[in-house]
């Protein structure tokens, strides 16, 4: 969903394929409880206070920036959500992910990916969104599951169908094979209390030479 003018309250919104199931059985059953906000597309740099125009005029950079239209798939857009804080608190929360970059040199390799929280709560967990699963597969290690929460699907309709997610404490990758060329894939995290987010980038790194395996012949 996205504002397409931000002089006007016109919304475009883009409707799965479950939503508008929904939607075609009457308005009882199209219920939006959730939602999120957020602002991408936003540059606070612009902000000027020295304007020579004055305070009207300190926040017209960013009022005329172009929105960007709704895209329906997570990996691109929702990045940066907007949240709520207690008036008291002065810091704004970020989420680390350990380690920042993972490399796997071999098929069925492994590792953990430890997300945290800083100047604020992590009750609900973390998302994560593998932008991949060609290259690894991602999992939520027993222990680490969210009550409440699904522990790993794909999201409807997104743009990439390679693209699936991960709701828990902590995430598993493994690498599916070793391929001739490098792979990369990305994991977004997302804090499900703050909406901070961070990344770690996934490298499977080519086959070499030994471990290039020849076809065996029909035996006739």
């Amino acid at each position: 969903m996205g504002y397409l003018d931000n002089s006007t309250i016109t919304v475009d919104a883009i409707i799965t394929n479950k939503g508008r199931e929904l939607l075609s059985r009457g308005k009882t059953y199209f219920d939006i409880t959730k939602f999120a906000l957020a602002d991408d597309e936003i540059d606070y740099g612009l902000w000027n206070p020295a304007h020579p125009l004055g305070s009207d005029y300190y926040g017209i950079a960013i009022e005329s920036l172009p929105l960007v239209e709704a895209i329906p798939d997570e990996t691109y857009t929702m990045r940066y959500k907007l949240f709520s804080m207690p008036k008291t608190r002065t810091k704004v929360p970020t989420v680390d992910v350990s380690p920042s970059a993972v490399v796997l040199r071999a098929r069925n390799q492994s590792a953990i990916i430890t997300p945290s929280t800083q100047n604020g709560y992590d009750s609900h967990g973390y998302t994560a969104i593998l932008t991949d699963n060609t290259v690894v597969t991602l999992t939520v290690p027993a222990g680490s599951t969210v009550s409440g929460y699904p522990s790993n699907q794909q999201p409807p309709d997104t743009a990439s169908p390679t693209t699936v997610f991960a709701v828990g404490k902590k995430f598993k990758i493994k690498a599916l094979y070793n391929p001739y060329e490098l792979r990369e894939a990305k994991l977004f995290v997302y804090g499900n209390d703050t909406g901070a987010m961070d990344f770690c980038v996934i490298t499977i790194t080519k086959m070499s030479a030994v471990d290039v395996v020849l076809p065996v012949e029909d035996v006739k």
